[in-house]
């Protein structure tokens, strides 16, 4: 049985995910948040302390992010390293460091 046929209990029955997480709705929006992310994003964490950890994250300086599509091709550093050597090799002007 597939999900989209299955109960809400049934769903999450096998499953850590908790009940009231449901997604099976159709409200989501895939990617919603790509853009900022890309820039950089703030996490807080709320404990139950009352207090507040805040982390910050970006990109470091050289990293690049890989779209799904890419990086089902090439899922490590070095294999994108690689192509893009054959590519740099390929231009005709292009000097070498």
């Amino acid at each position: 049985m597939s999900e989209k046929h299955m109960k809400k209990t049934d769903i999450h029955c096998n499953s850590d995910m908790l009940p009231e997480y449901d997604f099976t709705g159709k409200k989501g929006v895939r990617g919603k948040y790509y853009q900022a992310y890309r820039k950089g994003h703030t996490v807080r964490v709320h404990k139950k302390n009352n207090t507040i950890t805040t982390s910050y994250f970006t990109l470091e300086d050289g990293a690049v992010m890989l779209e799904p599509d890419v990086r089902e091709f090439f899922p490590t550093s070095e294999d994108v390293n690689k192509v893009l050597r054959t590519l740099i090799a390929l231009i005709p002007d292009k000097q070498t460091q």
